[in-house]
């Protein structure tokens, strides 16, 4: 029978663990992790490769996860299993080739390298000790980090592009990809980050769009260089020197760039600006949430571009 994962302090949900809690790990080992059904679903359609799933089969339920446009269930190799995989293995049906370590077979057997994803089946008991909320299905991931550069981003004529300097907390960052998800910008540059693409955190805040939308890590100085290499207009979300950002043209290519909640945006940006916008405050405070801003922003591109 597949190997049950019974005990916390297994080496497999060490390993895991780690991955969720520093970002050290995430680098050395090329893998991040991808918590519940929904994300994973995007994140599968998407075309990440999923390395290793971990299913508690009290949690998980039936109902298989499918890729989008595929009709029937994929094959699933079951390695070591006999006679029949459990119900809630054979249920990951979107798994292609994927292996179960059995008897025999180590548990850390590279399967990945064949294209082949590793399952492995875990109590209440540890899905309660790696999971980060409750609700999440009883399925989670490691995941290959994937290479994304500027260079490899396709961009329609007149794209919509959010840009973000330096924000710093996940759940901000998520929110703001969410709302570009809802906006259906192009692309997210995110510029100096001071936290990675791949936080638990962050993952879970964007709903999954951090797979919906192409995303993308750099420094400023680069992505000023392949905004103006490419004609798109860069408008900086500032309150000083700046105008009301509805009465700024976003038909056309643009570049919405804002910067920390408590400092803003650094001069590098403001001097490369095309423009720069501000969100009129009527009330005490002279701020709001950075997603706040950047999804009246993004909004009000999508109104001027449907207008238009």
């Amino acid at each position: 029978m597949a190997e049950i994962i019974t005990s916390p302090s297994n080496p497999k949900v060490k390993q895991l663990l780690a991955l969720q809690q520093k970002s050290s790990a995430r680098r050395e080992r090329g893998l991040f992790v991808v918590e519940g059904r929904r994300e994973l679903q995007h994140c599968i359609d998407a075309g990440f490769v999923v390395d290793t799933v971990f299913v508690c089969p009290s949690l998980h339920g039936s109902q298989p996860l499918q890729p989008s446009g595929v009709a029937g269930p994929l094959p699933i190799e079951y390695g070591g299993i006999s006679p029949e995989p459990p119900a809630a293995l054979k249920s990951l049906s979107v798994f292609a080739k994927c292996k179960v370590p059995g008897p025999g077979r180590s548990a850390d057997a590279d399967f990945s390298a064949a294209g082949q994803t590793k399952v492995f089946e875990v109590s209440e008991e540890v899905y309660r000790k790696i999971s980060y909320r409750e609700g999440t299905e009883g399925v989670m991931a490691e995941v290959k980090v994937p290479e994304r550069k500027l260079e490899g981003l396709e961009l329609p004529e007149n794209p919509l592009v959010m840009v973000l300097e330096s924000v710093e907390k996940p759940g901000n960052l998520g929110a703001v990809l969410r709302s570009a998800d809802a906006a259906g910008a192009d692309a997210v540059l995110v510029c100096d980050p001071l936290t990675d693409l791949w936080n638990p955190n962050l993952i879970r805040a964007s709903v999954g769009a951090v797979f919906t939308v192409p995303c993308v890590t750099c420094s400023s100085q680069e992505a000023i260089d392949w905004l103006k290499a490419r004609g798109i207009r860069i408008l900086t979300a500032q309150l000083q020197d700046s105008s009301l950002y509805y009465d700024c043209d976003m038909t056309v290519g643009t570049a919405l760039v804002m910067g920390t909640e408590a400092t803003g945006l650094t001069p590098r940006w403001r001097q490369a600006a095309d423009a720069h916008i501000h969100i009129p405050m009527l009330g005490a405070l002279d701020s709001l949430n950075v997603s706040v801003s950047a999804a009246i922003l993004l909004f009000e591109a999508v109104r001027q571009r449907r207008n238009g």
